[in-house]
Parts: C-alpha cells; structure tokens; sequence
C-alpha cells in the first residue's frame, strides 16, 4: 500500500521536496500540498507537467487551516513539514495536531533533499531571515569574481505565477525581469546579482535547474531564502546570525540547522548590536558547532541623497519579509531616517490599503514604517497606493532594491543601500581562496 502524503509548504521548499524526493517514488502518494505565509497560493494546483506520469492531474494546493480535515477526509499517513523561519515550539505544536490527527509528522534531512552538484557549491543561508544573505552573496560573487570564476547564481524558489512557465528561470538582463513578471520579492533579490553582470536561476524543478547551471558555471553560488536549507550540498557552507535577535540562532527551524552544517558563520551587523548580544551569539555558536570559522561583520548603509531626509516628516520602507514573519521592528531604512535627522517617521497603518492593511493587522509589531509587500501585480498596486496616500515630505526606500523603477512613488525619495563589511581576519576572502574551486 502506497503512504497517503500531505506536503505542508509556502510554494519553495515543499515543491522542491516532491520534486527530488516523492514525484517518481511508488511508495507514496502525494494527496496535496497545503499553502501558509504567502498570500494567494492555495486554490491552485502543482501542475501535472511538474508534477510527473503518476499524477496526471496534478496535486491541489489547499490552506493549511484544512490541514486536520484533509488528514481524516483523505486517510493521511504522513505530513511533511516544509517551509521556513518558524519556532521550533510552533514545528512541534504543528507536530502534535497532525499526530492527533492520526497522521505521521515527519521532517526531511539534507540525505533525501540536497543534490549533488558536478561543479563547486558556496552556498549562503541564515538563522532567520533578514540577516544579511543577500549582501554576504554579492560579496562571496565579487571575491569569486576577481580570481577569474565564472558565477552563476542559484536563487531559493518564490513561484508565485505560473509555475509550468517558471520552471526553469534564467536572468541576465532587467528584461528578463520583465518576462518573466517579477514580483518586488523576486526583484529584491535578483536585480541586484543582474546589476552586477551575474548569471542567476531561479523557479521550481530545481533539478533541472541545476543542470542547465552547470553548463555555464565554474562555481554554483546558493542564494538562499529565509532560513532555509539549501537545496545542493554545498563545498563551503556560510551561515549568518544576527546578534540583533540573540537566540534566534538556536530557536528557530531550520535555522539551527544551518547553524550545525555551518564550515563559516558570520556574526553580522555587529556595531549596531549590544556587545552582550554578540557574546551571547558567539557562545551560542561554539557551544552547537565549535568547528566553525567565526567571521565578524557590519552593515554600513549608504543613501542616495540624505538632504531630503534632514528636518522632514518621512515614511520608511523596509524590506517586507524581514519585517513581517521575520520579526524585526525596523530594518536599514529606519536607521538611515535617524542617522540623516528626519523630524518624524510617518505611520502609514491609517493609510494602508487591502491586503497591506491586512498585513499590518497580522503583524502588529510594525508602526512607523511600511513593509514593502508585493507578492502580486494587485498587492504592488495596494502598495503604491498605500504609499501615495501617506502624508509625508519624503519617503526613504530601504528595500534591496529601487522601487520607484517598478511603482510610481510621487513623493521625493531617496534610496538606502547596504553592503557586506567584514572586520578583521579572517574574512571571506582568506577561506575562499584556499578552495580547492
């Protein structure tokens, strides 16, 4: 008898997981997938040309709210828990209802997710979310470009659209932004590897994926999203933690598993962070994976143009993620808002519009600043609109990238970059180059 599987997932690692592990597998049976922290995922179906000859219709994506339902309706045996940057108290409280439920709760290790690559793998991941991966990748890229390695970036999946047509995603090029209708999420994290001359895939049959990677690569680069695993078994694994949220690093899921397969952990953003915050995070480290090179680093902001800051009422906005399942109260943004003199930072919660006001509801940890959400052409325009109807002299965009290129911002605004600043030795440079690449 085939094991009745519900996959639990966010449209990323739960697709990966059928993929490499149960799409061609006679001994289980993929019932559905169920959908949380991104809006507008469920209700949809993975599709039967992803999903193989032995689901033929393919598999419907169904709310995690149903999840009991589904395990008693369908005769459930087992659950697969696959997404990221969550408790581990709420894995396990998720753990008891799918055991109450009569079903099997299981958790996947890198034995039956990770693929082996023909060519090297660095791969970047993270304790939680918002820590600074994005700028760690575009250092690690930049050291491998100057000794003459041919990059190619392999970005954690966020298929929001069509996923038959977002199978295999190759980016050169802002138009290939375009073509392929990139959310502000999938902006955020890939213009900035376009802006510097780096190949970068991304999608959802990260097999395949891999396999047109290596045709062009010297060195696959992992760029990964939340704090999740990575999907190939990496040759040099870097995972960054955040002494701004001390014992994260050993509470979250898979978080501190990254933190155990760590070969270089960063502490990052140091010189904003208490100094017992950083021994504490230090110690955490040494005290679960000793082997570990330790490297300190900061996060220097850069802005624009800081004279429209100085003296005048602005709205801030952050990085969505970072701020919504990732916890933090303000991001770079803030930062630069206090550090240039802004009179005020705007609340813009009176202003929010559809599912922005939503977001706000759901995460209400956040006030003056705004989440940049934009999971969809409707959530981009709620925001735009959001942001129009805010009554402020300026707005400071602190997201990876320059949104007013995407939505039309009237306001005067300025944009904050951040940038990987290691301290001391040793430092990424020094371990990359002893790679054997």
């Amino acid at each position: 008898m085939k094991k009745r599987v519900v996959i639990m997932g966010a449209a990323g690692r739960d697709f990966h997981n059928f993929n490499v592990y149960f799409r061609d597998n006679s001994d289980y049976e993929v019932v559905a997938f169920t959908a949380t922290q991104i809006p507008d995922i469920d209700g949809r179906k993975y599709p039967a040309e992803l999903a193989g000859e032995n689901y033929p219709d393919g598999i419907p994506i169904k709310a995690e709210a149903s999840l009991v339902d589904i395990i008693k309706d369908y005769n459930i045996n087992q659950v697969i828990f696959a997404y990221s940057d969550v408790r581990h108290q709420y894995v396990m409280s998720k753990g008891a209802e799918v055991n109450a439920a009569g079903a099997d709760f299981r958790l996947m290790g890198i034995e039956t997710t990770m693929l082996k690559a023909k060519v090297p793998v660095i791969a970047v991941c993270a304790v939680r979310t918002g820590v600074g991966k994005s700028q760690t990748t575009r250092r690690v890229s930049e050291i491998l470009n100057e000794m003459g390695k041919k990059v190619v970036v392999i970005r954690h999946p966020m298929p929001y659209g069509d996923l038959v047509k977002q199978a295999v995603q190759r980016f050169e090029s802002y138009e290939d932004l375009a073509k392929h209708n990139c959310t502000i999420e999938e902006r955020e994290e890939y213009e900035p590897h376009i802006e510097r001359g780096n190949i970068l895939y991304a999608g959802v049959d990260y097999g395949k994926i891999l396999e047109e990677a290596e045709k062009e690569a010297d060195v696959i680069l992992w760029d990964g999203g939340n704090n999740d695993l990575p999907f190939y078994k990496p040759d040099l694994m870097i995972t960054l933690v955040d002494p701004h949220r001390p014992g994260h690093e050993l509470a979250y899921y898979p978080g501190e598993t990254n933190l155990r397969l760590a070969d270089v952990c960063i502490v990052n953003k140091i010189l904003t962070a208490y100094p017992e915050n950083v021994t504490m995070v230090r110690e955490n480290i040494q005290r679960v994976n000793p082997k570990a090179v330790i490297i300190d680093a900061a996060s220097p902001i850069f802005i624009d143009r800081p004279e429209i800051i100085a003296g005048k009422r602005v709205l801030v906005i952050e990085d969505g993620p970072t701020l919504t399942h990732g916890e933090m109260e303000y991001g770079a943004g803030v930062i630069a808002a206090k550090k240039f003199g802004a009179r005020e930072l705007v609340d813009p919660r009176p202003y929010a519009a559809g599912t922005i006001k939503e977001t706000f509801a759901k995460y209400d940890h956040l006030s003056d600043l705004l989440p940049a959400m934009g999971y969809g052409e409707k959530q981009m325009k709620e925001l735009e609109k959001t942001i129009k109807n805010t009554d402020c002299d300026a707005v400071v965009i602190g997201t990876p990238i320059d949104l007013s290129r995407i939505i039309n911002i009237e306001q005067p605004s300025t944009r904050v970059r951040y940038e990987l600043q290691e301290i001391g030795k040793p430092n990424l440079q020094d371990i990359i180059g002893k790679l054997a690449l």
